[in-house]
């Protein structure tokens, strides 16, 4: 019972280990293409204040007073660019997570090196996680220096609870897209990002869902960033509780705990296909 109780620590530590390994190497190809990161980084932050400004701008648009609260719209505008900043970073990072290993030459290495593939999955899904959140807080911090922000009613603990719940579903839809680019070489990468883009015209990042077409809303309603959307601006607008939230929140969690040993089982069954195929080439 002891020599299975330290069989079992040992797997335990080995697989920490290398699921930092993972998220330690995606960290300095970060710093390695430091250049590129400064620059969709820069894209990201004049993008979002240009969304926003349309706020800032729309009594000058109509010429005439506008007759709605313009610090709700701009409120409104801020929160969607900030959580689909952070929600397009963990679904891209982890869906490329085939597509990095292509660009770096390293696909062969390791998909055939010993280790579950699981844990490879988890230190892309952790990286991806930390980088999303950091570079989100960073480009909040500036518009804050734009935009003069009301949080006194806000329910932050509960903003924080729905996305967190979100990133889960996002996380487990991005581990199923990444299938793509495995079965895919030549276009599996372009086919994640019409996935994202997807998401980010149906799920109300810059408006309602209600604006959309009929067929469309049907869309939406099973797009988990639109309950990520709706719950966070509720959390922060509108100032309500945990419990209100958890209509959102529940949901979320569902389609986490649903997707997420579905997406690794089918990565597992496309990776042994794409080895038995020679799908594993270093080049689209």
């Amino acid at each position: 019972m002891r020599r299975i109780l330290h069989r079992g620590i040992a797997t335990l530590r080995l697989d920490a280990l290398q699921t930092y390994a993972f998220l330690a190497r995606n960290w300095h190809l970060t710093k390695r293409y430091w250049g590129w990161e400064v620059v969709w980084f820069f894209y990201s932050l004049t993008s979002g204040l240009a969304v926003v400004f349309i706020a800032q701008g729309a009594e000058a648009l109509t010429g005439a007073s506008v007759d709605f609260d313009v610090q709700y719209l701009t409120m409104y505008l801020i929160i969607g660019t900030l959580v689909w900043r952070y929600l397009a970073s963990i679904f891209i990072l982890t869906s490329e997570v085939i597509a990095w290993e292509r660009w770096e030459g390293t696909i062969e290495y390791t998909l055939m090196a010993p280790v579950r593939r699981w844990v490879h999955l988890v230190g892309q899904t952790c990286y991806s996680l930390i980088y999303g959140l950091i570079t989100s807080l960073i480009i909040a911090v500036a518009m804050a220096l734009f935009f003069e922000l009301d949080l006194s009613g806000a329910n932050l603990a509960g903003a924080a609870a729905v996305i967190l719940a979100g990133s889960l579903s996002l996380i487990s839809i991005g581990i199923i897209a990444s299938i793509l680019p495995l079965l895919y070489p030549e276009r599996g990468a372009q086919m994640t990002n019409v996935i994202e883009a997807s998401f980010l015209l149906i799920s109300g990042v810059y408006y309602p869902i209600s604006v959309l077409p009929e067929w469309m809303q049907t869309i939406a309603i099973f797009s988990p960033v639109t309950y990520v959307l709706d719950g966070t601006r509720a959390a922060i607008l509108d100032g309500s509780s945990v419990s209100a939230l958890m209509q959102y929140i529940v949901p979320l969690l569902i389609l986490g705990v649903v997707l997420l040993p579905i997406g690794i089982r089918a990565f597992s069954a496309a990776e042994n296909y794409a080895k038995r195929t020679g799908r594993l080439k270093r080049v689209g």
